[in-house]
């Protein structure tokens, strides 16, 4: 049975509320009310989207917001394809989105429909800690990967937030994973990434990586 986040990710209206309103505000919930977390958001997306004819993948897109953003600061034959398993949260990219280096598939982030080796960057952001049985994806980010490429991360964290009473059981019920402070650096280094950095700001994690050449 599905949870209530996965059920909320294929509703249009959610698709409409994520991207304006729940996505921007809990961006801020994690750096617990201040702006670290967006402040090296910001960053990261600047990065990100620095001009090339990268290939970049975004796993787990919704309504697109990071793979417009990267999209747009590419150049000559540079693209960003947005993956995403909701029907309604791809509507809501091609709708609000779309550009000409920004593209969208459905699939599912646990068989990225990509050969081996294929992005020079691949990324999954705000999305990793509401899909079931997310360890074997961070297999997948790095597989499709080419040798040399960028794996970069951003998800929940264990904090001593997450030890008060209940916190866990509710964000369990909900479908919300709060991944350990190693559980996500081991898993990239166990798919065989190398370089491995991790940032954690309040109660959200940036790990970035690089596949060997």
């Amino acid at each position: 049975m599905d949870s209530p986040a996965q059920q909320l990710m294929r509703n249009p209206v959610f698709s409409h509320v994520y991207e304006r309103l729940w996505r921007p505000v809990f961006t801020r919930l994690f750096s617990l009310g201040g702006t670290g977390t967006a402040d090296f958001d910001r960053a990261l997306t600047a990065y990100l989207s620095r001009p090339g004819e990268r290939l970049v993948l975004d796993v787990a897109c919704g309504p697109g917001n990071y793979t417009r953003r990267v999209a747009d600061g590419l150049t000559g034959d540079g693209r960003c394809i947005g993956i995403d398993f909701s029907p309604a949260m791809l509507s809501m990219a091609a709708r609000t989105n779309a550009g000409p280096r920004a593209g969208y598939i459905r699939a599912d982030a646990h068989a990225i429909p990509f050969a081996d080796n294929t992005f020079d960057s691949v990324t999954c952001l705000a999305a990793l800690y509401l899909i079931p049985d997310p360890l074997p994806v961070v297999d997948e980010l790095v597989r499709v990967a080419r040798p040399g490429g960028e794996i970069v991360v951003f998800t929940s964290v264990s904090t001593e937030l997450d030890a008060l009473p209940g916190v866990r059981a509710v964000a369990g019920a909900s479908g919300y994973r709060i991944f350990g402070r190693h559980e996500i650096i081991e898993r990239l280094r166990s798919a065989g990434a190398e370089h491995v950095e991790q940032t954690i700001t309040g109660q959200g994690q940036y790990v970035i990586a690089v596949k060997p050449g």
